[in-house]
């Protein structure tokens, strides 16, 4: 590939310009989107919010005016956001291991989490590059410790869990429509509850909490017409892989993987053209899932005869979006290695997150110290490979790893 081309390392939806002018002629439909939202998700209440953390936030406070407990559970494996928000809103954290190669909670350590501390509030079922975790072990811990679901959706709109959608089993879900996790809206996320008692209280919080900033919107706006104009694989690597460059010169890994977030991130309304593109990119939403998954099946069929690795994949009864396939090599120096390698393509081999979520130093004043060595051995051994609509299927067949 040309050494300026760059494929996308997720199933970002692109922008047409005919979506433009469609969001235009539309931009009065201010419900529009939250409106399609609900009916996708078969729930009673979804609010459009500056992000998926800005959502995040707004269910935590909303769960204090619920409940008086003070402590969140959250996987060792997940987006430092996540606890960035959690102490935003004032709460403690507890960090469970994952299980084995997987994205999924150790459930044995979380039953004991949640038994033994009466001050447990909720716990996050974060759903992972589309794939679903197992919801009814969560729920069976949670409802026998009187403990709330929070599902993490922000990498998996339209993921299913026993042919339901996932986001509506917990008590409370949230979403990103932020550039590169699918739908977008440069920058966004969803708060819903499929509890209509809960969207009262959940609705008037984000009415108090949420603030406007025409200046910072209309940035936003700026900066969505930019995501047009750069997401495509000729001028994706000037937005994405030059930046990355620049860190890893300054040795600030964290900050070229992208982990770095300031703690005090924006909680302002979301205008209504942003929200109109929305509305109007959401009708390929199941069309684009097809897609990815199309592909995702051709990388495990590939991938499966590969000695010494293995796939982060879907489980019986779930259904995946996979907007990228997970990787999991015998050591970090093979995974390394491959990446490494793969980088210079310009395919879109990525990584998730650099660290189990207690190794961010810059984090390491709000997390407790507490031993994840599988969500460590995770973090150090992935790879992620792109399903980007941009993807021709011709390449995944010579990626070799």
């Amino acid at each position: 590939m040309n050494i300026f081309k760059e494929i996308p390392p997720t199933a970002g939806y692109p922008l047409h310009l005919k979506d433009i002018f469609s969001a235009l002629f539309r931009i009065n439909q201010k419900e529009a989107l939250e409106k399609k939202f609900k009916s996708y998700l078969n729930a009673p209440y979804a609010r459009v919010t500056y992000s998926g953390t800005a959502a995040f936030y707004f269910i935590l406070e909303t769960l204090k005016e619920l409940f008086d407990k003070k402590t969140v559970i959250i996987p060792a494996f997940i987006c430092p956001l996540v606890p960035l928000a959690i102490n935003k809103a004032g709460l403690k954290i507890k960090v469970c291991d994952t299980k084995k190669d997987s994205f999924d909670y150790d459930y044995g350590q979380l039953a004991s989490l949640c038994k033994n501390d009466p001050n447990i509030l909720a716990v996050v079922a974060a759903h992972l590059g589309g794939i679903s975790v197992d919801l009814d072990r969560i729920n069976k811990i949670a409802r026998e410790n009187n403990i709330f679901i929070i599902e993490d959706c922000a990498q998996s709109l339209g993921a299913e869990y026993k042919n339901r959608k996932i986001g509506t089993y917990g008590d409370f879900a949230f979403f990103s429509l932020c550039r590169g996790k699918g739908l977008t809206i440069y920058e966004g996320g969803v708060a819903l509850t499929s509890n209509e008692e809960y969207a009262v209280v959940l609705d008037n919080t984000i009415n108090r909490l949420e603030n406007r900033a025409p200046l910072a919107e209309a940035i936003k706006v700026f900066e969505l017409i930019g995501y047009w104009i750069f997401y495509r694989p000729l001028l994706f690597w000037f937005v994405f892989r030059l930046p990355q460059l620049y860190w890893r010169i300054k040795k600030e890994l964290v900050r070229a993987a992208g982990d770095y977030f300031d703690t005090d991130f924006p909680m302002h309304r979301v205008s209504a053209f942003r929200k109109s593109i929305g509305a109007t990119t959401f009708d390929r939403l199941e069309k684009e899932i097809t897609k990815q998954r199309d592909k995702a099946t051709q990388y495990l069929s590939k991938l499966r005869k590969s000695p010494g690795v293995k796939i982060i994949s879907e489980q019986t009864d779930t259904k995946a979006t996979y907007p990228f396939i997970t990787v999991l090599f015998d050591n970090p120096e093979k995974r390394q290695q491959v990446l490494m390698k793969l980088e210079k393509t310009g395919i879109g081999a990525s990584i998730i997150y650099l660290k189990a979520v207690t190794d961010y130093e810059y984090l390491k004043n709000i997390i407790p110290n507490t031993s994840c060595p599988n969500a460590q051995s995770l973090s150090s051994r992935h790879l992620t490979l792109s399903t980007s609509t941009f993807l021709d299927k011709k390449i995944i067949k010579t990626i070799a790893i």
